[in-house]
């Protein structure tokens, strides 16, 4: 499972970033997200727009296209 099959309001623990752009997945542990980081979904954009998570009491904001590369499960 990834990151965007989760709905907005659902929680998921972080399983794999491997797959993620480098900088990016830097970006991402610089922010204290990284494997088994717990995180909510709080906001989809539409239009293909970006994913609003929260983790550790931080909004981040995550492109779709990234998104789709982090894989999750239910937590």
């Amino acid at each position: 499972m990834v990151l965007t099959d989760i709905r907005a309001g659902g929680k998921a623990k972080i399983i794999n970033t491997e797959l993620v752009n480098t900088l990016v997945r830097r970006r991402l542990l610089d922010l204290g997200i990284m494997e088994g980081t717990e995180i909510i979904i709080k906001r989809i954009l539409p239009f293909g727009g970006p994913f609003a998570v929260e983790a550790g009491g931080q909004w981040v904001g995550i492109r779709r296209s990234e998104a789709k590369m982090i894989q999750v499960c239910h937590s």
